[in-house]
């Protein structure tokens, strides 16, 4: 009789543990906020490129930060031949820093493949790189698919763990020149292939074992757990990038991130490997001469985002309680 009602306790309890979410909400940014949760950069470009960044009022007056199609528009000025210091953009910074996290991305747009582009939805740390970076959706040019990249100070070495087979680590140290970084096949994911899909929803999981990138075509239907609200990766398909191993601890090299996106030209990665690259050399003998002279190749150029929630593990999830949605 008592084993029967401890039996009957425990399953009660497993029920409970069952119905309750990994993760749970704590920030959304949409058209609702984006504006007031997040802020203009305007200093120098830190990676030196042929960009100017401005503030909330002219970005407002020229047309290339707002609204549209029920998202937040983050775009670029397309009109201007040969602007001086660099050709003006955005990059917003969120208000709000996290340690660890779930950050689900739906975007409608990214800016398309092209010459002298390098766009990013990234996180960042204070103090780089002593607190890490976290390039969730970036690639510079022409490129057509996504890379996903981690620098940090040195003593950070990962190993892929999980990743799709397709996906490619191509160097496991952090602290490298370029970081550590996986390049991926699908052209979905990026650029010009990304917005003739309509976009899609990006994924990062940030926990003490591991940092994980996922991505979701729109075409192909995004997972019925992150329309609810209710996500859970452990259901997911693998995903595009995944670091972890004993190189690397990660709680000593990423903290108190803030959520960034940005549109640069040129500068020290795409100028930089402009010669490289036989299309766009063609067009011009350097990539500063490319964008500044050719404004309205950057008419696409352009983040259309619907929304970016932050899900924060819930207690028992921290305390190692596994659930099922």
């Amino acid at each position: 009789m008592h084993t029967s009602n401890a039996l009957m306790r425990l399953s009660a309890l497993c029920l409970a543990a069952g119905t309750a979410k990994a993760y749970t909400l704590t920030d959304t940014f949409d058209t609702k906020n984006f504006f007031q949760d997040w802020n203009f950069f305007t200093a120098a470009d830190p990676t030196t490129g042929f960009v100017k960044y401005v503030d909330a009022a002219a970005a407002n007056t020229s047309g290339i930060a707002g609204y549209s199609h029920n998202a937040v528009y983050l775009g670029v000025d397309h009109t201007t031949m040969n602007p001086t210091g660099g050709r003006q953009s955005v990059r917003l910074t969120s208000n709000k820093a996290y340690t660890h996290g779930l950050f689900i991305a739906d975007i409608a747009h990214a800016p398309d493949s092209e010459c002298g582009v390098w766009p990013a939805f990234w996180t960042v740390g204070p103090n780089w790189p002593a607190s890490g970076e976290i390039d969730i959706m970036e690639n510079i040019n022409d490129a057509v698919t996504d890379d996903i990249t981690l620098h940090t100070s040195s003593g950070c070495t990962m190993q892929s763990t999980g990743a799709l087979a397709s996906s490619v680590l191509k160097d496991g140290n952090c602290n490298s020149d370029t970081g550590c970084g996986f390049s991926t096949v699908d052209t979905k994911n990026y650029g010009s292939g990304f917005n003739a899909g309509g976009g899609g929803v990006y994924a990062m999981e940030w926990t003490s074992q591991a940092i994980k990138v996922y991505f979701f075509p729109r075409a192909a239907g995004i997972p019925s757990d992150i329309t609810s609200g209710s996500p859970d990766p452990t259901k997911w398909a693998q995903p595009i990038a995944a670091f972890s191993g004993s190189g690397c601890n990660i709680d000593q090299h990423f903290m108190n991130h803030n959520l960034v996106f940005d549109t640069t030209f040129c500068g020290q990665w795409a100028g930089k490997v402009w010669g490289q690259n036989t299309k766009c050399s063609a067009l011009a003998p350097t990539c500063d001469a490319y964008v500044a002279s050719n404004p309205s190749k950057f008419a696409s150029s352009y983040w259309l985002i619907n929304s970016v929630k932050v899900y924060q593990a819930s207690a028992a999830a921290k305390r190692g309680v596994a659930f099922e949605a």
